[in-house]
């Protein structure tokens, strides 16, 4: 265990002077939240029964998420993987998979830094308070968060050159990002549009969490089960198909 945070310890300070984690993870949400707020303030987001405040909170607290698993998780496994590191360290005594497992810890740190920077800012500057249960607000987006990792080790697993992976990646992270209402708010969107947002996996995640933090829990189960579905067999095909070189 101690060697396994010592690395730990080491990947965790290369992700934090990343310029890339800074801005898109952790900067970019609060700017975006700060703006939505001052200019949308405590008017109704349609007929969503939320806030624009309420729901762009929400929805932000996803980015840090979205950054992670389609972008930060792949890149780094197909980079090692491409540049003989993991074939190199499968028969030292320093373990790929230990490698692999700080890395994705330091992926879902991250997101939880960006959402407690956003948590803060909302808490403080504009009095945004959960009218739901925080805790299980906690949970569901834990389960997002796993849905979505396991997404981004499918990729890496299937992609096999760093040309590839980038192609999957972009075609993941920005749909993600700019249509499943993790940046604009999805209620701004068309019916129509709205609909295929709520489908999107990560939209899934978004409305689960809207539905909780006001204290809807009756039409839950399906989006959780969407969610689990989808660690479950993304998470599967992801151990599968995992190759070291």
């Amino acid at each position: 265990m101690k060697r396994f945070f010592r690395m730990y310890r080491v990947e965790q300070k290369i992700f934090l002077r990343s310029p890339d984690v800074i801005l898109f993870c952790l900067a970019m949400p609060l700017v975006v939240f700060v703006v939505i707020t001052m200019i949308t303030g405590d008017k109704n987001a349609a007929d969503s029964g939320l806030t624009y405040l309420q729901s762009s909170y929400v929805s932000l607290s996803t980015v840090g998420i979205c950054c992670s698993a389609f972008m930060s998780i792949p890149i780094t496994i197909v980079e090692l993987r491409s540049q003989g590191i993991l074939r190199r360290m499968y028969c030292s005594p320093c373990s790929p998979a230990r490698l692999l497992a700080c890395d994705t810890i330091c992926s879902g740190v991250i997101a939880a830094l960006s959402t407690l920077i956003l948590t803060i800012a909302a808490a403080v500057i504009f009095g945004y308070r959960m009218a739901g249960n925080v805790f299980v607000y906690i949970a569901l987006w834990l389960l997002t968060m796993i849905s979505m990792f396991s997404i981004g080790l499918m990729v890496a697993s299937l992609c096999r050159t760093t040309k590839s992976m980038n192609v999957a990646t972009s075609l993941l992270y920005f749909p993600m990002l700019l249509f499943s209402g993790a940046t604009i708010p999805a209620e701004v969107f068309p019916a129509w549009f709205q609909a295929v947002a709520k489908w999107m996996p990560l939209g899934v995640g978004i409305d689960l969490l809207k539905s909780v933090s006001l204290g809807c829990y009756d039409n839950i189960v399906v989006q959780v089960i969407t969610l689990i579905a989808i660690a479950v067999i993304c998470g599967t095909v992801a151990v599968r198909t995992f190759r070291w070189e």
